[in-house]
């Protein structure tokens, strides 16, 4: 038996608090940042009580995941990368991009990247997940002063987000139709350059 029409499509109010607490969230993360932000600003941003927050996400760290909308946990996906020697971290990395855009995760990933752009909001939120989760299993463990390994990580970030750009965004080829082995000869060499090479050597 089908609904009444007054009814069909109506959303409860546990869904209507859920997206308050995402948008209240978004607002305050692009804002502030992660650290900057607590539960119960985003409680009292939402207009809900900071146990409703805890119901939903459980933790700061759930809420930032779901605000983000990453089809894929970055965590998740260079797990392991932060306990390889720096000197041989490259190929690794490179394979984990490719092992994630190359997955069913590839269409919701290529849209997370085309509504980012043009958002300062969401490119404030994607700043904030790359400082968070990805630069630091990248970094982890390389010498140098502080600013030094924060420009290679960012260096890093260069060679990484342009390959799933050209790859899988805008599929330039030859690189959008190279095989794998192909993609880490060509790209890993200059990200491990980044990690651990003489960044004033021009070579």
């Amino acid at each position: 038996m089908s609904l009444p029409q007054s009814r069909r499509g109506r959303r409860s109010a546990g869904d209507h608090s859920r997206e308050a607490i995402l948008s209240a969230a978004r607002k305050l993360f692009a804002e502030q940042g992660f650290e900057g932000t607590s539960l119960r600003q985003v409680a009292r941003e939402s207009s809900v009580d900071p146990a409703m927050v805890h119901h939903f996400f459980g933790s700061k760290d759930e809420l930032f995941a779901a605000s983000v909308e990453l089809p894929a946990d970055p965590a998740e996906v260079l797990a392991g990368v932060e306990t390889l020697d720096p000197a041989v971290r490259a190929e690794a990395i490179v394979r984990a991009v490719l092992r994630l855009w190359e997955s069913p995760a590839q269409h919701g990933l290529v849209a997370f990247v085309r509504g980012t752009i043009g958002s300062k909001a969401k490119t404030a939120l994607m700043r904030e997940m790359v400082n968070r989760t990805i630069l630091p299993k990248i970094m982890a463990g390389l010498p140098g002063p502080a600013d030094e390994v924060h420009a290679r990580g960012n260096l890093v970030a260069t060679q990484v987000v342009g390959l799933m750009l050209v790859r899988y965004v805008i599929r330039l080829e030859p690189l959008a139709s190279a095989g794998q082995d192909d993609v880490v000869r060509w790209v890993a060499p200059p990200i491990q350059r980044y990690l651990t090479g003489n960044l004033d050597s021009p070579e």
